[in-house]
């Protein structure tokens, strides 16, 4: 039996709007304002299912959960993260480890941090220890920096088992 070590990285943006509700990692944020897309426009899930995928070769979140297919409107994206781990487990593929960057001016996300690493563990079956979830500002810099939006960048490691 072969290992072989995978690494893949994933990016997602979103703009915030009025009257949304503002969910990041699984967790409501409470705002004035949140992000806007098809589903409930979970920044970090879909950075993070984009480097799964990518990782293992596998597409990415778009192909995977397309924004014309009406079933995924509105859908919570920790739905999403627990797919894409079924799919990689089905070609044998594990999560080694996960590292999140998020990009927002505002709101301040550190009181939200531990959540955010509890219920990804959780959905990825992983110790909490092997998640990190980080948050940053651009120092008023570009669209994040003058709050219109929030990005977040991706780094995963995955490990596929070969007969």
């Amino acid at each position: 039996m072969k290992n072989l070590i995978r690494v893949g990285h994933g990016f997602d943006a979103h703009r915030l709007v009025d009257r949304e509700m503002l969910v990041l990692g699984g967790v409501e944020i409470p705002y004035h304002k949140g992000l806007q897309g098809h589903s409930d426009a979970d920044v970090l899930i879909h950075a993070i299912c984009d480097a799964l995928l990518g990782a293992s070769g596998l597409g990415d979140i778009g192909k995977l959960f397309p924004d014309t297919d009406r079933r995924n409107r509105n859908r919570n994206s920790r739905e999403f993260l627990v797919e894409v781990h079924r799919l990689l487990q089905s070609h044998a593929i594990g999560v080694v480890n996960i590292d999140v960057t998020l990009v927002a001016q505002a709101p301040k996300l550190a009181p939200f941090v531990d959540a955010m690493r509890s219920n990804l563990s959780a959905d990825l079956g992983l110790d909490q220890s092997f998640v990190n979830v980080k948050a940053t500002t651009t120092e008023g810099l570009g669209f994040t920096g003058r709050a219109e939006g929030i990005a977040a960048h991706a780094a995963v490691l995955v490990e596929q088992s070969i007969a």
